[in-house]
């Protein structure tokens, strides 16, 4: 295609202006249809193993044509057929002429298309985790190295008593933690739909053995392994139950509300200069005043955020009006909200990298904004010295105190425990939690825009 077809045409940005190149690719046409192959390929060999008249010859013809995919021809079948599967048991026939026989052997559409997405879900889930190891990771340093440092804490969004940089980071890092936790028991627990037939019952299978249930039952443990899944669903209709779609939008919409509340608080700490997030050298703030440090990073971060929690509404209704066994109005929409939700908590992941790994500190800013607040909220430390020196309340009140002003007024002194909290809340949960993705957790991210 023409650069100027192209541009002719809309492209989601996600995939053409932000998303990473394996997230894209988890997504992609190329992924999909040659992962149907491999479970064509699975199906057969599991058959095969189980008796059914099928050769070693058929399967080398198979599993040499996994990657060799004629799109156009595909399409054109699509097209002919109004059928996406059959129009690929056509093309992956043609190039298998020996095996075309047993393509798709015993299977309903189901077995090629939900299998699919299931492992491009569990993909997605594989691409998103150490991606939010390494936002952890940044974070952990940044709590680490300003965890001692006094800052004005906010409650209403007014001044109230102190805490530390380290710590508000530590809270960011908490909500995360509990994302990451989550996503790690969505991705252990997925399960795989299996070879179950039509409507669920595998009654296609049972007949192809003959009646017997072991074999059927193992047939369908069998490419459940192929497919590096533990367990399969004991019942399904002709598709896995659309919960499970909603289930996984719901940790990343979960993600998207945890960075959205961090990258708030960035946002309203750039505008009272307190921190700023990174800002290159030919960065231009506005059009108009380009003076101006726009934290358009954490803006993204925002928009995008609410773009993924807004997905979360389409696997809900889905998964209501599945009447029976199945209908196919949930194709259309699946198609959009489950890649888009990936493609978006991908990005999020990768700006937010970028933002954690150049966040800067105005240590002046913030010691001139606690000593505008720090007398209000010294009142009741001063009154507490006095006492114990023995004042009263005539005019003196405060001169037994007046040497000790200094040390009661150290902003370090209103901070509590917020940076044994910070060591605390680094060793028990966040360094246990990253420590599966030590080797995993290097490199930078460069954002393209």
């Amino acid at each position: 295609m023409e650069q100027s077809d192209v541009l002719q045409q809309y492209r989601s940005p996600l995939t053409s202006r932000y998303a990473s190149a394996e997230m894209s690719f988890n997504f992609s046409e190329k992924k999909k249809f040659s992962t149907w192959r491999r479970l064509w390929f699975y199906l057969a060999k599991a058959e095969k193993s189980l008796g059914l008249d099928i050769s070693d010859e058929q399967l080398e013809e198979m599993e040499k044509n996994l990657e060799n995919i004629d799109f156009e021809l595909a399409s054109q079948e699509e097209k002919r057929r109004r059928h996406d599967v059959m129009a690929h048991v056509h093309c992956f026939a043609i190039c298998c002429p020996k095996a075309a026989p047993i393509i798709h052997l015993g299977a309903t559409s189901c077995y090629v298309g939900d299998n699919t997405d299931l492992i491009v879900l569990r993909d997605g889930l594989d691409i998103l985790l150490p991606k939010l190891a390494r936002v952890l990771s940044r974070l952990a340093t940044f709590a680490e190295q300003h965890a001692t440092l006094p800052t004005l804490g906010f409650t209403h969004y007014q001044p109230a008593q102190l805490t530390t940089v380290g710590k508000r980071a530590c809270l960011w890092m908490q909500d995360l933690c509990l994302d990451m936790v989550q996503m790690e028991r969505t991705r252990a627990e997925l399960r795989f739909r299996g070879a179950k037939g039509t409507t669920g019952t595998q009654a296609s299978f049972l007949q192809l053995f003959s009646g017997d249930h072991e074999k059927v039952e193992q047939l369908d443990q069998l490419v459940t392994k192929m497919a590096g899944f533990e367990k399969s669903f004991l019942v399904t209709g002709q598709t896995y139950s659309r919960k499970v779609d909603f289930d996984i939008l719901a940790v990343l919409a979960s993600l998207g509300a945890s960075v959205h509340k961090m990258c708030t608080d960035i946002r309203l700490l750039a505008n009272m200069k307190e921190l700023e997030e990174p800002f290159e050298k030919d960065q231009i703030g506005s059009s108009a005043m380009p003076y101006k440090r726009n934290p358009m990073r954490s803006e993204r971060c925002c928009g995008l955020a609410r773009h993924l929690g807004a997905l979360l509404l389409d696997p809900l209704h889905t998964a209501s009006v599945q009447w029976m066994e199945r209908t196919l109005d949930d194709s259309a929409n699946r198609r959009i909200c489950l890649a888009e939700a990936f493609l978006t908590a991908d990005i999020i992941l990768s700006t937010l990298q970028n933002i954690t790994e150049g966040l800067v500190v105005y240590p002046k800013v913030i010691e001139r904004h606690i000593a505008q607040e720090l007398p209000f909220m010294a009142t009741e430390n001063i009154i507490m010295a006095m006492v114990k020196a023995g004042g009263d309340r005539q005019d003196s009140y405060f001169k037994p105190v007046h040497s000790a002003l200094p040390t009661l007024l150290d902003a370090h002194t209103f901070v509590g425990r917020a940076p044994q909290q910070v060591t605390n809340f680094l060793e028990v949960e966040v360094h246990p939690l990253l420590a599966k993705y030590s080797d995993q957790l290097g490199g930078t991210s460069v954002l393209a825009l």
